[in-house]
């Protein structure tokens, strides 16, 4: 057997043969660590074990009926593309106790009541805490539901080999080694090594396989980029982990879009799905304030109706501070520079703060105007209805651009009561809305949406 010594950068996975201050690759500065290569014979034996199937022609593929199912829970299922499929890995990422292993345990739970077999692998508890937390989860001790206390990545594929399950759960992917490699658990050649042989280990026996991944404090998945080339899926957890609320939205996904989210609420009795998000982020939100408006965002399939809220105040410093959450800044700054050249708003020297209340980020460009108006809102003091929903993406001459699914966003803020919807006028064409339970207000200038917004809520206050 023969040892090589290597450099690798613990943040992107770049590999040298000698030590760097800063990496190439990643521009990180003291991230190398010198590791151990060693290349024995029996992992060569191993990976050619796994490659037994020849090549076929795409015409004589067969597609089986089963090749995806459901794992019980809704949201998680929406995420997925519709299920989980057959021979597919996914990988779930998430700050510490946003609710990695909880959903973890709960699919576990789901699987083994539709009579498949499960093998939940954890590398950080005991089988011991494991059973506490599924009986705290109030999970059923009946099923298929297989649970072992194993790091060691050889031994694992062999309970794979032996037990034949459908589903197997690795918790988590930074604890399980490699026993060929002399580096460290969560180093970067174990992380690539151990999710290389998982993929390999999917593809050849059919089982689907969750593994779970730590973060970094910057938020992105620790270890070398190649673990999210590898997988199938990327699920992110996001969300505060002493929020009740988390979002699950796929930013990868080969057998669906990555557009879906789902809405889950951390309790006692772990992650319960909510149905109507629209109505959770609008449950707290104050009336008669300024700088508060509602905005029918899509994700994916799914309308979502959230409140955009700003706060404008003058500046005690040299230099106007400008924060946003939830929203892309560089996204604000261009809107903020618009309502400054075209409707004349004095914000140079005055701080602003945006917030998209209920931890969900945005990325629709239909949330333009809403920011836009909340943001003048808050300058000006002056509070907007609160029965309007406001739609529309704002060009850098002020002109009010068309939107996409424009019907399913006002039929979502019907069904919650508002009475008023501001959208671009392009996209008042062949809308099938109840018109009875909402007015639309069509506008092509963010002047003209202002002046309209005014107008409605003075009319308003007068009744």
């Amino acid at each position: 057997m023969k040892t090589k010594t290597i450099f690798s950068c613990q943040n992107c996975g770049y590999q040298s043969p000698k030590w760097l201050g800063k990496c190439p690759d990643c521009s990180s500065w003291n991230s190398f660590v010198e590791e151990d290569y060693l290349a024995p014979s029996s992992k060569a034996n191993q990976k050619s074990a796994l490659y037994k199937e020849g090549p076929v022609l795409l015409k004589d593929v067969n597609i089986k009926e089963s090749s995806r199912f459901k794992t019980g829970i809704l949201e998680l299922d929406r995420v997925l593309g519709g299920g989980i499929v057959s021979g597919s890995v996914i990988l779930i990422g998430g700050d510490p106790g946003v609710g990695k292993s909880t959903i973890s345990l709960q699919v576990s739970n789901q699987l083994t009541k539709q009579g498949r077999t499960v093998l939940y692998v954890s590398g950080e508890e005991s089988v011991m805490q494991t059973k506490l937390r599924a009986r705290r989860l109030g999970q059923s001790q009946e099923g298929n539901l297989y649970i072992v206390n194993q790091t060691d990545l050889s031994l694992i594929v062999e309970y794979v080999k032996k037990i034949n399950p459908e589903v197997v759960i690795i918790d988590s992917i930074q604890v399980v080694f490699e026993p060929g490699l002399s580096s460290a658990a969560g180093s970067v050649s174990q992380v690539r090594e151990c999710a290389g042989v998982l993929t390999q280990l999917a593809k050849t026996t059919d089982t689907s396989i969750f593994i779970i991944g730590h973060v970094t404090k910057e938020g992105t998945l620790a270890g070398p980029r190649v673990l999210e080339h590898i997988v199938d899926t990327v699920l992110y957890f996001e969300g505060d982990r002493f929020a009740i609320y988390r979002i699950l939205r796929a930013v990868k996904n080969r057998f669906g879009s990555t557009n879906e989210i789902g809405v889950f609420e951390m309790s006692a009795g772990g992650l319960q799905e909510v149905k109507n998000p629209s109505e959770i982020f609008l449950s707290e939100r104050p009336r008669e304030v300024s700088g508060s408006v509602v905005v029918s965002v899509v994700e994916g399939s799914r309308p979502l109706l959230v409140e955009i809220q700003s706060l404008v105040s003058k500046s005690n410093f040299g230099y106007a501070r400008r924060r946003s959450q939830g929203f892309d800044f560089n996204r604000l700054s261009l809107l903020v520079a618009v309502l400054e050249k075209r409707i004349g708003l004095h914000l140079e020297s005055e701080d602003i703060f945006l917030n998209v209340a209920g931890g969900i980020k945005i990325e629709d460009p239909a949330a333009d105007l809403a920011v836009a108006v909340a943001v003048a809102s808050a300058f000006r003091e002056q509070a907007v209805m609160a029965d309007a929903v406001v739609l529309g993406e704002v060009g850098l001459a002020g002109e009010i651009r068309s939107i996409s699914q424009a019907t399913l966003r006002i039929n979502e803020a019907a069904k919650l009561g508002f009475k008023h919807c501001l959208l671009p006028k392009n996209n008042c064409k062949n809308l099938h809305y109840p018109k009875e339970a909402i007015e639309l207000v069509p506008v092509s200038t963010l002047r003209e949406s202002l002046d309209v917004l005014l107008s409605l809520s003075s009319r308003q206050a007068g009744r």
